[in-house]
């Protein structure tokens, strides 16, 4: 009989992890149940592989999530993070295993007396960011302090961009993952990190003017801004005496000073809807944020506004989104600030069907060995093959489809919610990732501790 993996949602990260369980489905003798709102939109191929069923499933039908998950052996939620509850509630009344690649909520955690008690495995946070970030950080980690190392410091940079032949904008960026949550990026309260022993926090409004730089051989300069709480890994990876430790977001050198723009002007505000926004000119939409005048342009005023000249590259980012166009439309009724930009900038940001996005994330781990400081840097660069078989959907598709096969088959056993952080989970995913060319390059450097080469505004 074979063994059921039900996978929830088959949106834009799921082409490598479908295309790895239907490789293997003869040898590891798997059908694949894949449910999600729209399964007509699915490949043909993948519908009509043999081993292979879609099916059409509202998450919030509950007698046809229970029916999925009670005949399946694995569950894969692909789905929106605020939806994992309901499954996991399902994967835990039917004695179901759980995997997704998002962040695990406190919500979920709190099933874990009852998952373990099950020999229940809900495993989160196994896909790019986090996921990869998580396993790759730990196996240095506990190579260091295998050595008899002491860490002393640990900075991670995560980066969804566009590849470099198929970057041709301004903003040298396009749309990799959820816009949405591009847009919302940094949203949420100060960004939380430690400084050499001193806690530092950064408010939204000022996020993106405080920005570290990196180098990586072959593809240049980056930038990054810190992410929301990097407190939080102190406990995961075990860095509670560490001095410094700092997570951010990796975009290419002059994104966050040109992003700062729409933050100054309240444009990723999702607090409230603008009334009458659907049908309203591009033009309109940017004239809501700035202030009245009855002689002056809407170019003028947002140039007066953001104390921004003609020549400035800043104003040459703005045209490129085509702002003042008085002819495009907002198409969302009851649009939020946040929802109107993102229309506009998915018209320019879209990848094409042969573009190409990438996937770049840096580790800096400082330790203390035999007296010495020491330094070791580590950076992985993915490249995509197109809009649907992307860097971002490899890199979060194959460790989900990965630890899930691991799971079916016993090779990942200690049950518990949980996340990628302890060797019987991250070593083997690792090394099949290399067959997949996901790997890290490492380098021995010069202890520097918080690199002091960044900007402020």
């Amino acid at each position: 009989m074979s063994r059921k993996i039900l996978v929830l949602g088959a949106g834009k990260s799921t082409s490598f992890l479908i295309d790895y369980f239907l490789d293997k489905s003869t040898s590891e003798n798997l059908s694949l149940i894949i449910a999600d709102l729209n399964p007509e939109a699915i490949a043909t191929k993948i519908r009509n592989h043999p081993n292979c069923e879609a099916v059409t499933l509202d998450i919030f039908d509950e007698e046809a999530l229970k029916k999925q998950v009670s005949a399946a052996t694995i569950v894969v939620s692909m789905l929106p993070a605020r939806f994992h509850i309901k499954v996991a509630q399902n994967c835990l009344t039917y004695g179901k295993h759980l995997v997704t690649a998002s962040y695990v909520s406190d919500e979920i955690k709190e099933l874990n007396n009852a998952v373990t008690s099950k020999g229940l495995v809900f495993m989160n946070e196994i896909g790019l960011d986090p996921g990869i970030d998580h396993m790759s950080a730990m196996e240095v980690i506990d190579r260091i302090r295998h050595n008899g190392g002491k860490m002393l410091l640990f900075e991670s940079f995560t980066g969804g961009l566009v590849a470099p032949e198929s970057d041709d904008n301004l903003w040298n960026y396009k749309f990799t993952w959820n816009p949405r949550n591009v847009v919302l990026a940094g949203q949420g309260g100060a960004a939380k990190f430690i400084q050499e022993g001193t806690y530092k926090y950064i408010p939204y409004h000022k996020l993106f003017r405080r920005t570290e730089f990196l180098d990586i051989e072959g593809y240049g300069k980056f930038e990054a801004y810190a992410n929301r709480d990097s407190l939080w890994y102190r406990e995961a990876y075990g860095l509670e005496n560490v001095l410094t430790l700092y997570r951010g977001t990796m975009r290419r050198i002059g994104f966050s000073k040109a992003w700062n723009m729409f933050v100054q002007l309240g444009m990723t505000d999702d607090s409230y809807t603008i009334e009458n926004s659907e049908g309203m000119s591009y033009r309109d939409f940017v004239n809501l944020f700035l202030p009245y005048s009855p002689t002056d342009s809407v170019e003028l005023k947002l140039r007066h506004y953001l104390k921004i000249d003609q020549d400035d590259i800043m104003w040459g980012k703005l045209l490129e989104l085509n702002l003042f166009d008085a002819h495009k439309k907002i198409t969302r009724k009851n649009a939020t600030p946040a929802q109107g930009l993102q229309q506009i900038l998915e018209e320019s940001w879209t990848l094409k069907d042969n573009e190409k996005d990438m996937i770049v994330m840096y580790h800096k781990f400082g330790y203390e060995l035999e007296g010495k400081k020491k330094q070791l840097d580590a950076n992985m660069v993915v490249i995509g093959e197109n809009r649907t078989y992307t860097a971002m959907a490899k890199t979060v598709g194959l460790p989900v489809a990965i630890a899930t096969l691991q799971i079916l088959n016993q090779k990942i056993t200690t049950p518990g919610v949980q996340i990628p952080i302890s060797k019987e989970v991250y070593a083997p995913i690792l090394d099949e990732l290399k067959t997949f060319g996901i790997t890290f390059n490492e380098f021995q450097v010069p202890y520097l501790g918080y690199n002091p080469d960044s900007v402020a505004s």
